[in-house]
């Protein structure tokens, strides 16, 4: 659908929704469900909300509202269980500032949780996908390996040091990186999540009509992520990935498999990946140090005009 309030839609695959209300207010809204990714419940539903207010913050938005959306097979579920994934999801709301106003269950044998959210705007200072330009340095606030190491707690094979890391990276919300990149001034945005680094990367460039060059060896990642990839621990929605991105992805030679599947990994609450221009990079390096962001990382830089190709050197 089209209208004349609708400023971000389908068009550019952006992060959320945004609908002007007035010169002064525009909402943003996205939604976001997916199944457990760690064993804990509580820990489950703080991710969930972490994950699904990350949209929101990627457009420079600030969120106040939210509605749950839950699934589990009801009489199977013990319902202290169901108690503690609600409980753990309303107090990341609570830290986030958000108010939690309801929302609605349904009976399924896979359980799952998320929100719907809602965030408010100026209608003028909304980050998109799609406002990156030639010379743009990209800095990306959390590392990558999320997937692998989700999967490595399903098959029992990623250790209790690498599930703490995993868990503390994903409840993690991304209010102050995105708080940060809103005081300096930035021109595009988008949250790591499940397509992958190289995946999200294309749809900012595609969105910006851009070509885009990621440095590999700056790309933060998870260290035991590494081990889990070597002994072919990698989620199905990785190889997925890996594979859409031939269509845009251009690795040079020396970019070992191992790496691909890295720079392809689905994430759970990843990180913001921000297109800076180069005199403010330093201003939000220090932006995001000063608010004690996980990781600060310069990974890459908008080369120019193009279709959307993400270029992947050593």
């Amino acid at each position: 659908m089209s209208h004349p309030n609708l400023l971000v839609g389908l068009e550019t695959r952006d992060d959320a929704a945004v609908y002007r209300i007035d010169a002064e207010r525009a909402i943003v809204q996205t939604l976001d469900v997916f199944t457990p990714v760690v064993d804990d419940p509580y820990a489950y539903g703080a991710i969930a909300a972490a994950n699904s207010l990350s949209d929101v913050y990627a457009m420079g938005a600030r969120p106040f509202l939210a509605l749950n959306l839950l699934a589990y097979p009801q009489g199977r579920l013990p319902r202290e269980v169901v108690a503690a994934i609600l409980r753990g999801g309303l107090d990341k709301m609570r830290e986030a500032e958000v108010v939690v106003a309801g929302g609605h269950s349904l009976d399924d044998p896979q359980p799952k949780f998320g929100y719907a959210v809602t965030g408010f705007v100026h209608p003028d200072r909304v980050v998109t996908n799609a406002g990156a330009r030639p010379g743009d340095r990209l800095v990306l606030t959390k590392p990558l390996g999320i997937g692998v190491i989700t999967t490595g707690i399903k098959q029992e094979r990623a250790t209790p040091a690498a599930v703490e890391a995993a868990t503390r990276l994903m409840l993690e919300l991304n209010r102050a990186a995105s708080e940060a990149m809103v005081e300096v001034g930035v021109h595009a945005c988008t949250d790591v999540t499940g397509y992958g680094l190289v995946g999200h990367l294309h749809e900012v460039a595609a969105a910006s009509r851009v070509d885009v060059q990621v440095r590999a060896s700056q790309v933060p990642v998870l260290e035991e992520a590494w081990d889990l990839v070597r002994e072919r621990v990698v989620p199905g929605g990785t190889h997925r990935n890996r594979r859409a991105a031939t269509r845009y992805a251009r690795w040079t030679a020396g970019v070992s498999e191992e790496v691909q599947l890295l720079l392809c990994d689905p994430q759970t609450s990843g990180g913001l990946l921000v297109a800076v221009a180069p005199e403010r990079v330093g201003g939000l390096q220090r932006a995001l140090e000063e608010r004690r962001v996980p990781v600060v990382a310069e990974v890459g830089e908008i080369l120019g005009p193009g279709e959307g190709l993400v270029h992947v050197v050593v």
